[in-house]
């Protein structure tokens, strides 16, 4: 049996899947201070359609990263707020960022020469 860490269905291919999306760590960073109805994390985030909010909600609720809950009043809003196991992966989206940031300018002119090339 090969012990090659990458395959399919191990847990590092996992946490590779969830954070390649580009927007469950967008949406993850934007829960970091606390629950926000869909409206303002579209708002916080920008660029993000309501179809894909709602689709990647629904995903990162469906891996346990976020809830969703009813609004207290009898109103039909609802929030989303990272659960503790969301909240474990800010750190990792925390360094992605600094990373990013870093080495950004590199990356871009690298996709630059590429083009260039063409």
């Amino acid at each position: 049996m090969p012990t090659d860490a990458f395959l399919a269905d191990c847990r590092a291919r996992l946490a590779f899947d969830l954070l390649s999306n580009t927007w469950n760590a967008v949406v993850l960073w934007a829960l970091r201070d606390g629950p926000s109805r869909p409206v303002e994390l579209r708002e916080r985030i920008g660029g993000i359609s309501s179809k894909v909010l709602t689709e990647t909600l629904r995903r990162l609720q469906f891996n346990g990263l976020v809830e969703r809950q009813a609004a207290r009043d009898a109103s039909s809003r609802v929030e989303y707020r990272l659960t503790p196991l969301g909240r474990t992966l800010l750190t990792p989206i925390d360094a992605f960022g600094a990373w990013a940031f870093e080495y950004g300018d590199e990356v871009m002119a690298a996709q630059e020469a590429a083009c260039a090339g063409r």
